[in-house]
């Protein structure tokens, strides 16, 4: 003969299903802020930032340099030279890019056979690459305003008309020029434009998680080695 179960074991049942779904809800609530209000996933979708980022690296992205809600978890938001930012795509604000801080307001930048050059000095950057690709006199010798390549965004084209002076750009208060590591391999700020403060989303800080595209198979879908890393 089989017996239910007596009241007590019943209460502790339920109290075990209520602890649970209290702790499954502190999750949730933790998880919705910290999306929220400080970190949010991002995925890298091309190649403009190798070798620094690679195509499927899913991000974090630190929120607090747009948001400046929690000073104690973002000991600054100042936006530095070199800085990799994410923010809301100038030509499609519905879409979401990650590119490096190259000119702060008040620069005169320019590039001359595909190197920077900020206010008449050539500027040290380790993070890019220069891979073998065809000749582009306006991407490599920017800004030219003799003409306008076509990939350029033709209210781009007008706005740099007023910031170019003497070959050089100079960055207007609370923008940012822009550029990908892949500097051959990246449509950037030389041909849609600058980056407003108030579109910048913050800083990726960490690679999450890594997936290979295209996958070699079932069993090989991820850059393990790749998970956890720093973002710099």
């Amino acid at each position: 003969m089989s017996l239910a179960p007596g009241h007590g074991e019943a209460t502790t049942h339920h109290h075990s299903l209520l602890h649970a779904f209290q702790s499954l809800l502190y999750i949730l609530v933790v998880a919705l802020f910290i999306m929220t209000f400080t970190a949010q996933p991002f995925r890298i979708p091309s190649a403009s930032m190798e070798p620094t980022l690679l195509v499927g690296d899913f991000l974090l992205v630190n929120k607090e340099i747009s948001t400046g809600r929690f000073p104690a978890l973002a000991p600054t938001n100042l936006i530095r030279r070199g800085d990799l930012i994410v923010f809301h795509y100038p030509v499609d604000p519905a879409l979401h890019l990650v590119k490096r801080v190259i000119g702060l307001p008040g620069d005169r930048l320019r590039l001359r056979d595909g190197r920077v050059l900020i206010d008449g000095h050539p500027l040290s950057e380790p993070y890019a690459v220069y891979r073998p690709s065809a000749a582009d006199s306006y991407r490599d010798d920017f800004p030219r305003m003799d003409r306008a390549d076509p990939a350029v965004d033709s209210r781009w084209w007008i706005q740099m008309h007023s910031l170019v002076a003497n070959g050089e750009l100079t960055i207007p208060p609370d923008s940012y020029f822009v550029l990908g590591d892949n500097r051959n391999n990246s449509e950037d700020s030389r041909y849609w434009g600058l980056v407003p403060r108030a579109a910048i989303v913050g800083k990726p800080f960490l690679v999450y998680f890594s997936l290979k595209e295209p996958a070699v198979s079932l069993t090989n879908l991820a850059r393990w080695e790749r998970t956890l890393r720093i973002v710099r």
